[in-house]
C-alpha cells in the first residue's frame, strides 16, 4: 500500500485519482483494485459503484494499532492481510552443537558460505554506537535487546539493524523480534528468531570465549503443517475511526510473502496491497459467473461466506503484541473463501441511492444527516456494528435469495458478551414469488457499563449447503463518551 499523501499534495493527488477512476469508468471496467491510502470518501469511487463497478481497497499497513484502518467508505471492499501456509525455516547451529530454528530468506553467495562456522558476537541493540565499540568484522551479530521491546517496532528497526551490521563489517545477523511478519530477502546470512531462541543464543555467547554459529540455507515448507491463515501484524485494524457504525476491514486475504513481479524479476512482498488484488480477482470471477450481481451483492457474497477458522478448526489468530484470537476488527467477515462465495445462498444488497445520501451527509451535514449518519448500522451491509448501545437498539436488514428458489433459513446467533440478541422472525422462507425478506435484530445490554466492543455473529442456515454469516460488534455506553475505543 502506498504512503499516505502529505496535506499540501492532497488536492493534486485526489484530482489524479478521480481522473483515473473516470477513465476506468469510461473504459467499461467491471472491477477497480486500488492499493493506496488516502481520503476515505473519494467521490469517484461512489460514482463507480453507482455504475455497477466493484471497488476494492487495501485497508492499510498500520497495524496492529486499533482504529488504524483506512478506506472506510461503506460502498468499497477494504481488505486486510493474512499469512499463507508457507514458511522458511532456517537452522541455526551453535558452536556447542545445539541446533535452533529461525526463519529467513537469503540468497547464498560465495561470501556467505553456509557450510562453515563463523564467529558470533553479541551486538545488543545493533545501533551504530553499540557496534562502534565492538569488533564485528567478518562476524555474525546477534541483535537482541529486550529492554527496547516496548519502544522499537521490529519491522521499522530491522532494515536499520541490517545496514548498521553491514556497515560495521559484519557478514550476517540474527535478529530477535516478536512476531511482525518481516521476512525480507537479503544477500547475507540472517535469521529472525523470537526472544526465547535469542536468549538461548545469548546464554551460549556468555558461556564460551570463542562463540561460533552457522546459519544454514533456508528451506521452504508449505501445506497444512504451517499454521495459517493469521492476520498479519502490519494489517490495519478497526474499529472504523471515521464511521463507527460501519465495520472495517471487510475481509482478509493473503498478503504476506506473496511472490510478486518486480521490474525484470520477482520478490516476496508483504502488505494489504498484496491482499487487495486477491479479492479483486475473486470479485472478477464472481462478476463473470453472476454478471447481474451488484457491487453490494458481490461484497456480501465475499463477506458472508468467509471463514473465521483455520484448517484445524481453530479460530483464526491475529498477530499483535501479544498474538490474540482474531475478531471482526482484524479480519471483517473472516478469511476469504472463493468457492463458497460463488454460491452464498442469501445476499445483502444496497440501492446506490442509499450510499449517495450517506455521501452527501459527509459533505454538508444537516439535522437529517445527524440522525442518519448516527444510525449507519441501519445501512444494509453484511455486518452489524452498534457503537452506542445504552439499553436497547433494533436493527433491520433485508436479505435476497440467490440460491435455490424454494428454501427456508433458520437464524443462529452467537451473542456478543454482555448482550442479549433477539432475531425476528427466526425463520425466513423463499419461493418464486418471495425472493426478499426483512428481519429485525434487537440488542439489549444486560450489563450497564461504559464498555468496550464485544463480538458475535448472526448466521442464516438452510441446513444444507448455505451458511450466511455476518459479524456483530457491539459497544455498550452510559454517557456519550468512550472510555475505551480499542
Amino acid at each position: 500500500m502506498g504512503p499516505t499523501v502529505p496535506p499540501q499534495l492532497l488536492e493534486i493527488y485526489d484530482a489524479g485519482i478521480l481522473a483515473a477512476i473516470d477513465d476506468a469508468i469510461n473504459d467499461g471496467v467491471h472491477i477497480l483494485s486500488i492499493s493506496i491510502g488516502g481520503p476515505d470518501e473519494i467521490s469517484g469511487t461512489l460514482h463507480a459503484v453507482a455504475k455497477g463497478i466493484t471497488v476494492v481497497f487495501a485497508a492499510g499497513n498500520n497495524g496492529p494499532a486499533p482504529q488504524s484502518v483506512q478506506n472506510n467508505a461503506p460502498w468499497v471492499i477494504s481488505v486486510a492481510a493474512s499469512t499463507i501456509d508457507r514458511s522458511f525455516p532456517t537452522v541455526i547451529t551453535l558452536g556447542n552443537g545445539q541446533k535452533l530454528v529461525g526463519q529467513s530468506i537469503f540468497v547464498e553467495t560465495r561470501q556467505s558460505n553456509t557450510n562453515n562456522f563463523t564467529l558470533l558476537v553479541d551486538g545488543w541493540s545493533c545501533d551504530n554506537i553499540t557496534l562502534s565499540k565492538l569488533n564485528v568484522t567478518n562476524k555474525i551479530v546477534l541483535c537482541y535487546d529486550p529492554t527496547t521491546v516496548a519502544k522499537i517496532l521490529p519491522r521499522n528497526n530491522f532494515n536499520e539493524a541490517v545496514g548498521n551490521v553491514f556497515n560495521a563489517g559484519g557478514v550476517g545477523l540474527i535478529y530477535a523480534q516478536y512476531t511482525v511478519n518481516i521476512i525480507t530477502p537479503l544477500r547475507i546470512p540472517f535469521a529472525l528468531v523470537d526472544f526465547e531462541i535469542a536468549n538461548k543464543i545469548y546464554s551460549y555467547i556468555s558461556s564460551t570465549s570463542i562463540p561460533q554459529v552457522k546459519i544454514s540455507s533456508p528451506q521452504s515448507i508449505q501445506g497444512i503443517q504451517v499454521l495459517a491463515p493469521r492476520v498479519a501484524a502490519f494489517s490495519s485494524r478497526g474499529p472504523n475511526p471515521t464511521f463507527p457504525g460501519i465495520l472495517k476491514p471487510d475481509i482478509a486475504a493473503p498478503g504476506v510473502s506473496i511472490l510478486a513481479a518486480v521490474n525484470v524479476g520477482y520478490e516476496f512482498k508483504d502488505g494489504t496491497s498484496m491482499a487487495c488484488p486477491h479479492v479483486t480477482g475473486i470479485a472478477a470471477l464472481l462478476k463473470f459467473v453472476h454478471p447481474d450481481w451488484s457491487p453490494a451483492v458481490i461484497k456480501s457474497a465475499i463477506v458472508t461466506t468467509a471463514s473465521v477458522f483455520d484448517a484445524y478448526g481453530v479460530q483464526i489468530e491475529a498477530e499483535a503484541t501479544p498474538r490474540k484470537t482474531g475478531d471482526p476488527f482484524d479480519y471483517g467477515g473472516g478469511h476469504i473463501d472463493p468457492n463458497k462465495a460463488v454460491d452464498p445462498g442469501l445476499v445483502y444488497d444496497i440501492d446506490p441511492n442509499n450510499y449517495t445520501k450517506f455521501f452527501n451527509c459527509t459533505l454538508s451535514p444537516s439535522d437529517e444527516c445527524d440522525s442518519y449518519v448516527g444510525q449507519l448500522y441501519q445501512l444494509n451491509v453484511p455486518s452489524i456494528v452498534v457503537p452506542n448501545l445504552k439499553d436497547t437498539i433494533s436493527v433491520w436488514r433485508t436479505v435476497t435469495n440467490v440460491g435455490p428458489t424454494n428454501s427456508t433459513y433458520k437464524a443462529f446467533v452467537q451473542p456478543p458478551a454482555g448482550i442479549n440478541v433477539f432475531v425476528e422472525p427466526k425463520l425466513l422462507s423463499f419461493d418464486s414469488n418471495n425472493k426478499e425478506n426483512i428481519f429485525k435484530t434487537t440488542f439489549v445490554a444486560n450489563r450497564k457499563v461504559q464498555g468496550d466492543y464485544t463480538f458475535g455473529s448472526l448466521t442464516w442456515s438452510d441446513g444444507l449447503n448455505h451458511s450466511v454469516r455476518i459479524p456483530l460488534a457491539i459497544r455498550t455506553i452510559i454517557q456519550e463518551f468512550y472510555a475505551d475505543t480499542s
